[in-house]
Protein backbone atom coordinates (compact mmCIF):
# COMPACT_ATOMS: atom_id res chain seq x y z
CA UNK A 1 0.00 0.00 0.00
CA UNK A 2 2.84 2.43 0.74
CA UNK A 3 2.25 5.63 2.73
CA UNK A 4 0.14 7.57 0.22
CA UNK A 5 -3.15 6.50 1.80
CA UNK A 6 -1.81 7.19 5.31
CA UNK A 7 -0.76 10.72 4.37
CA UNK A 8 -3.96 11.49 2.46
CA UNK A 9 -6.07 10.82 5.58
CA UNK A 10 -4.16 13.12 7.93
CA UNK A 11 -3.84 16.86 8.51
CA UNK A 12 -0.30 17.14 9.85
CA UNK A 13 -0.76 20.77 10.86
CA UNK A 14 -3.23 19.51 13.46
CA UNK A 15 -2.05 16.03 14.48
CA UNK A 16 1.28 15.05 16.06
CA UNK A 17 1.30 11.73 14.22
CA UNK A 18 4.56 11.23 12.28
CA UNK A 19 4.54 12.26 8.62
CA UNK A 20 6.62 9.23 7.83
CA UNK A 21 9.30 8.25 5.38
CA UNK A 22 10.52 4.79 4.46
CA UNK A 23 13.90 4.53 6.28
CA UNK A 24 16.95 2.81 4.87
CA UNK A 25 18.43 0.02 7.01
CA UNK A 26 20.99 2.28 8.73
CA UNK A 27 18.34 4.85 9.64
CA UNK A 28 16.04 2.08 10.83
CA UNK A 29 18.68 0.70 13.21
CA UNK A 30 19.26 4.17 14.64
CA UNK A 31 15.55 4.68 15.21
CA UNK A 32 15.22 1.29 16.91
CA UNK A 33 18.01 2.22 19.35
CA UNK A 34 16.45 5.66 19.99
CA UNK A 35 13.11 4.03 20.81
CA UNK A 36 14.66 2.11 23.71
CA UNK A 37 14.61 -1.24 21.95
CA UNK A 38 17.90 -3.10 21.90
CA UNK A 39 19.93 -3.04 18.68
CA UNK A 40 18.69 -6.01 16.73
CA UNK A 41 18.69 -7.86 13.46
CA UNK A 42 15.02 -8.59 13.97
CA UNK A 43 11.87 -6.97 12.65
CA UNK A 44 9.78 -5.00 15.13
CA UNK A 45 6.09 -5.15 16.00
CA UNK A 46 3.85 -2.74 17.89
CA UNK A 47 0.31 -2.96 19.26
CA UNK A 48 -1.41 0.37 19.80
CA UNK A 49 -4.49 0.72 22.00
CA UNK A 50 -6.68 3.35 20.40
CA UNK A 51 -9.80 5.02 21.80
CA UNK A 52 -11.16 6.31 18.52
CA UNK A 53 -14.89 6.28 17.70
CA UNK A 54 -14.71 2.74 19.05
CA UNK A 55 -11.99 1.32 21.29
CA UNK A 56 -9.74 -1.08 19.40
CA UNK A 57 -6.17 -2.34 19.15
CA UNK A 58 -3.88 -1.89 16.14
CA UNK A 59 -1.38 -4.65 15.36
CA UNK A 60 1.55 -3.33 13.32
CA UNK A 61 4.21 -5.56 11.73
CA UNK A 62 7.34 -4.14 10.14
CA UNK A 63 7.74 -5.09 6.49
CA UNK A 64 9.48 -3.22 3.65
CA UNK A 65 10.31 -0.25 5.89
CA UNK A 66 6.71 0.44 6.93
CA UNK A 67 4.28 -0.98 9.48
CA UNK A 68 1.67 -3.24 7.91
CA UNK A 69 -1.38 -2.63 10.09
CA UNK A 70 -4.54 -4.42 11.20
CA UNK A 71 -7.26 -2.99 13.44
CA UNK A 72 -8.34 -5.63 15.97
CA UNK A 73 -11.70 -4.50 17.45
CA UNK A 74 -11.68 -6.89 20.43
CA UNK A 75 -7.92 -6.92 20.93
CA UNK A 76 -5.47 -9.83 20.75
CA UNK A 77 -5.97 -13.02 22.73
CA UNK A 78 -3.57 -15.66 24.05
CA UNK A 79 -6.31 -18.30 23.90
CA UNK A 80 -5.93 -20.54 20.80
CA UNK A 81 -9.68 -21.22 20.80
CA UNK A 82 -10.38 -17.51 20.23
CA UNK A 83 -10.22 -16.03 16.74
CA UNK A 84 -10.15 -12.25 16.58
CA UNK A 85 -11.27 -10.25 13.57
CA UNK A 86 -8.38 -8.14 12.24
CA UNK A 87 -9.19 -5.56 9.56
CA UNK A 88 -6.25 -4.56 7.39
CA UNK A 89 -5.83 -0.79 7.22
CA UNK A 90 -3.36 1.53 5.52
CA UNK A 91 0.37 1.09 6.03
CA UNK A 92 1.79 3.30 8.79
CA UNK A 93 5.29 4.85 8.82
CA UNK A 94 8.05 3.13 10.76
CA UNK A 95 8.19 6.13 13.14
CA UNK A 96 4.65 5.35 14.27
CA UNK A 97 6.11 2.61 16.48
CA UNK A 98 6.71 5.22 19.23
CA UNK A 99 3.56 7.30 18.82
CA UNK A 100 1.47 8.02 21.90
CA UNK A 101 -0.84 10.95 22.39
CA UNK A 102 -4.18 12.42 21.43
CA UNK A 103 -5.32 12.74 17.83
CA UNK A 104 -7.46 15.92 17.87
CA UNK A 105 -11.19 15.98 17.17
CA UNK A 106 -11.97 16.53 13.51
CA UNK A 107 -9.02 14.41 12.44
CA UNK A 108 -8.99 10.84 11.12
CA UNK A 109 -8.87 8.42 14.05
CA UNK A 110 -9.49 11.14 16.65
CA UNK A 111 -8.86 9.89 20.18
CA UNK A 112 -6.16 8.76 22.60
CA UNK A 113 -3.42 6.30 21.64
CA UNK A 114 -0.90 4.33 23.73
CA UNK A 115 1.73 1.72 22.88
CA UNK A 116 0.07 -1.25 24.54
CA UNK A 117 2.83 -3.68 23.54
CA UNK A 118 5.93 -3.82 21.40
CA UNK A 119 8.97 -5.97 20.72
CA UNK A 120 10.48 -8.08 17.99
CA UNK A 121 9.00 -10.68 15.70
CA UNK A 122 10.02 -13.17 13.04
CA UNK A 123 8.65 -15.81 10.74
CA UNK A 124 8.01 -19.14 12.47
CA UNK A 125 10.72 -20.91 10.48
CA UNK A 126 13.67 -18.52 10.96
CA UNK A 127 14.95 -15.71 13.17
CA UNK A 128 17.02 -14.18 10.37
CA UNK A 129 15.60 -10.74 9.57
CA UNK A 130 16.10 -10.83 5.81
CA UNK A 131 14.76 -14.35 5.38
CA UNK A 132 11.86 -13.65 7.76
CA UNK A 133 10.81 -10.59 5.79
CA UNK A 134 10.95 -12.49 2.51
CA UNK A 135 8.76 -15.31 3.85
CA UNK A 136 6.34 -12.93 5.58
CA UNK A 137 5.82 -10.91 2.40
CA UNK A 138 5.17 -14.10 0.44
CA UNK A 139 2.61 -15.21 3.02
CA UNK A 140 1.03 -11.74 3.10
CA UNK A 141 0.23 -12.13 -0.60
CA UNK A 142 -1.17 -15.61 0.02
CA UNK A 143 -3.30 -14.45 2.95
CA UNK A 144 -1.82 -16.69 5.65
CA UNK A 145 0.98 -15.16 7.76
CA UNK A 146 2.71 -17.21 10.46
CA UNK A 147 4.93 -15.38 12.94
CA UNK A 148 6.42 -15.41 16.44
CA UNK A 149 6.13 -12.39 18.75
CA UNK A 150 8.58 -11.50 21.49
CA UNK A 151 6.99 -8.62 23.35
CA UNK A 152 6.26 -7.40 26.85
CA UNK A 153 2.74 -8.88 26.82
CA UNK A 154 2.39 -10.95 23.66
CA UNK A 155 4.71 -13.87 23.07
CA UNK A 156 4.77 -17.01 21.02
CA UNK A 157 3.35 -18.07 17.70
CA UNK A 158 0.43 -16.36 15.99
CA UNK A 159 -1.19 -16.39 12.58
CA UNK A 160 -3.08 -13.87 10.49
CA UNK A 161 -5.44 -15.63 8.10
CA UNK A 162 -7.40 -13.84 5.40
CA UNK A 163 -11.13 -14.53 5.35
CA UNK A 164 -13.48 -14.75 2.40
CA UNK A 165 -15.62 -11.89 3.69
CA UNK A 166 -13.70 -9.20 1.79
CA UNK A 167 -10.15 -8.13 0.90
CA UNK A 168 -9.49 -6.46 4.27
CA UNK A 169 -10.86 -8.98 6.77
CA UNK A 170 -8.41 -11.36 8.46
CA UNK A 171 -8.42 -13.45 11.64
CA UNK A 172 -5.73 -13.12 14.33
CA UNK A 173 -5.17 -16.51 15.94
CA UNK A 174 -2.88 -17.60 18.80
CA UNK A 175 -1.24 -20.97 18.18
CA UNK A 176 -0.88 -23.64 20.87
CA UNK A 177 2.49 -23.25 22.58
CA UNK A 178 3.89 -22.58 26.05
CA UNK A 179 2.58 -18.99 25.97
CA UNK A 180 -1.02 -20.00 25.24
CA UNK A 181 -3.45 -19.31 28.09
CA UNK A 182 -7.07 -18.41 28.75
CA UNK A 183 -5.87 -15.46 30.85
CA UNK A 184 -7.34 -12.15 29.65
CA UNK A 185 -4.17 -10.35 28.56
CA UNK A 186 -6.18 -7.17 27.91
CA UNK A 187 -6.45 -6.63 31.67
CA UNK A 188 -2.82 -5.49 31.42
CA UNK A 189 -4.09 -2.18 30.14
CA UNK A 190 -1.21 0.27 30.51
CA UNK A 191 1.36 1.52 28.01
CA UNK A 192 4.66 -0.37 27.93
CA UNK A 193 6.43 2.96 27.26
CA UNK A 194 4.86 5.58 29.52
CA UNK A 195 3.00 3.20 31.89
CA UNK A 196 -0.05 5.42 31.40
CA UNK A 197 -3.61 4.18 31.10
CA UNK A 198 -5.42 5.32 27.96
CA UNK A 199 -7.58 7.80 29.89
CA UNK A 200 -4.48 9.53 31.30
CA UNK A 201 -2.97 10.39 27.92
CA UNK A 202 -3.02 14.11 27.11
Amino acid sequence: MGLREYKSKRKFRETLEPKGTVPDLRTRRSKVVESGLSPSKHLIFVVHKHAARRLHYDLRLEMEGVLKSWAVPKGPSLDPSVKRLAVMVEDHPFDYKDFEGVIPEGNYGAGSVIVWDRGFYSHTSTTDRKESEKLLLEELKKGNIKFVLAGKKLNGEFALVKTRIDEKSWLLIKKKDKYATDEDILKKSRSVISKKALENVK
